[in-house]
């Protein structure tokens, strides 16, 4: 098969291999889990609401971020697939990033932990919900950097089009997060009261996140830097 050639609907699960797909689900699952700004936004509203206004704002995020990872893959790429060096250079800036975002989370987790359990006055429209968590979903920067520097590592040049391989992880990630991200809003709104009477828990939540999001970048940059010194 040429490079760039794109595979026939019937071969699509065969772009990637069982191991691969497996760890890329094992690693879109962990990004997902760390509580971030989707993962805080659904809980934030499952405090503020319940579970209803909690599942429709993970139902939203999770289409802003396919819409992201949609962009991501038409942009990104295209030009992955003509350069080796640009794929470790966004691999590397990725990693970095991730834990920028680690530090800063972790920094601001008391000022986080306050805004959640603010309640707004008047309850938001379901469409108001849903708009709110896709815009939240498509600006988040913690998937903007997976899906930049996380995916790229999954994808098989020789197995057709990166850009195709993208978008089948774009569609897996926004699958898994509405999944999770409505487990979570679930599992808050059913315990509001027990989350509520304790900022320290939100915080605890917070610091968890952060900590795995300055791993994760850790562990972008490694197998780089081993891979480089071989």
């Amino acid at each position: 098969m040429q490079q760039g050639s794109y595979l026939p609907a019937d071969r699509v699960l065969l772009v990637i291999d069982g191991r691969a797909l497996l760890e890329l689900i094992i690693a879109s699952v962990a990004i997902i889990l760390v509580p971030g700004p989707s993962v805080m936004f659904v809980i934030a509203r499952a405090v503020a609401w319940g579970r209803i206004t909690a599942v429709l704002t993970a139902l939203g995020n999770a289409l802003g971020m396919l819409l992201l990872s949609v962009f991501i893959a038409v942009g990104l790429g295209p030009l992955l697939q003509r350069s080796e060096l640009l794929l470790v250079v966004v691999q590397v800036l990725g990693g970095l990033y991730l834990i920028h975002l680690g530090v800063g989370a972790y920094r601001h987790r008391q000022e986080h932990a306050d805004d959640m359990i603010k309640i707004e006055e008047i309850k938001p429209s379901n469409f108001q919900i849903v708009r709110q968590g896709f815009t939240v979903g498509a600006l988040n920067p913690k998937a903007l950097v997976f899906f930049s520097a996380v995916f790229p590592q999954f994808v098989d040049s020789e197995s057709g089009s990166i850009t195709f391989q993208l978008l089948m992880f774009g569609v897996i990630f926004a699958a898994l997060s509405f999944l999770l991200d409505g487990m979570w809003g679930l599992l808050v709104g059913s315990s509001r009261d027990w989350f509520v009477t304790s900022k320290n828990r939100l915080v605890f939540l917070r610091t968890v996140g952060a900590v795995v999001m300055m791993a994760l970048g850790v562990g972008v940059i490694i197998p780089i830097v081993f891979n480089y010194l071989k």
